[in-house]
């Protein structure tokens, strides 16, 4: 796994909370972890993370109001669940709001892992602008079918162009990924990606920049 891939979670039980994240970190993924339901829609109101692992039983915003208000605002993030108690009731709801999996406490560890690549691999398809592919999991980038040799800050900036087609990334955002954010880096790196590319970026003045629908 080249990319690291960004989970949110969601717990209250501070021990599993830490074993859990421990775990995640060792296999290369990026975990932020929050407490309650309320933190999930600050978090991701600046943030893209590629999967959610929430608790239901949290403080102040329970795990499944915290996905149907994200849901509502079309973050189709795949979201597990993970829960003491699995009734039939409880799950059909959380199915009804957008949930893609169930994790019953307690529970393997090797088996979370597993789910979590089978439902990466399902929820990360290959992007596709003119003749540029983008395997989210894999983090490769090709244009006619040749690899192109891209930096780490590279991907990561192309990533959330190509995510967000016909719609304008705030500079604040690209700077989260860059080691040392500054407008003229910026645009040195969106200069390059339009010439390795043949990329159709425009520059919102005072805003950011948004890679044009075809």
């Amino acid at each position: 796994m080249n990319k690291k891939i960004k989970i949110l979670l969601l717990e209250d039980d501070t021990i599993l909370a830490q074993t859990m994240v421990q775990i995640l970190e060792q296999e290369n993924y990026d975990v932020t972890l929050v407490s309650d339901g309320e933190e999930v829609i600050e978090y991701t109101y600046d943030n893209k993370y590629d999967l959610y692992l929430f608790d239901i039983n949290v403080p102040l915003l329970d795990g499944m109001e915290t996905l149907k208000l994200l849901r509502q605002a079309d973050d189709n993030t795949p979201t597990f669940f993970i829960t003491a108690l699995i009734d039939i009731k409880s799950t059909l709801k959380g199915f009804d709001y957008g949930c893609d999996d169930y994790i019953k406490k307690p529970f393997d560890l090797d088996e979370l892992l597993a789910r979590i690549q089978a439902t990466l691999k399902r929820k990360n398809p290959v992007l596709k602008y003119k003749n540029i592919t983008f395997d989210l999991l894999e983090s490769r980038v090709l244009k006619d079918d040749i690899e192109v040799p891209l930096g780490s800050v590279e991907k990561e900036v192309f990533s959330l162009l190509i995510r967000n087609i016909g719609m304008t990334v705030n500079k604040s955002t690209f700077f989260d990924y860059m080691n040392k954010p500054s407008e003229p880096a910026l645009r040195v790196l969106i200069s390059k990606l339009k010439k390795l590319l043949d990329l159709d970026i425009s520059n919102i003045k005072g805003v950011g920049y948004k890679l044009e629908k075809l």
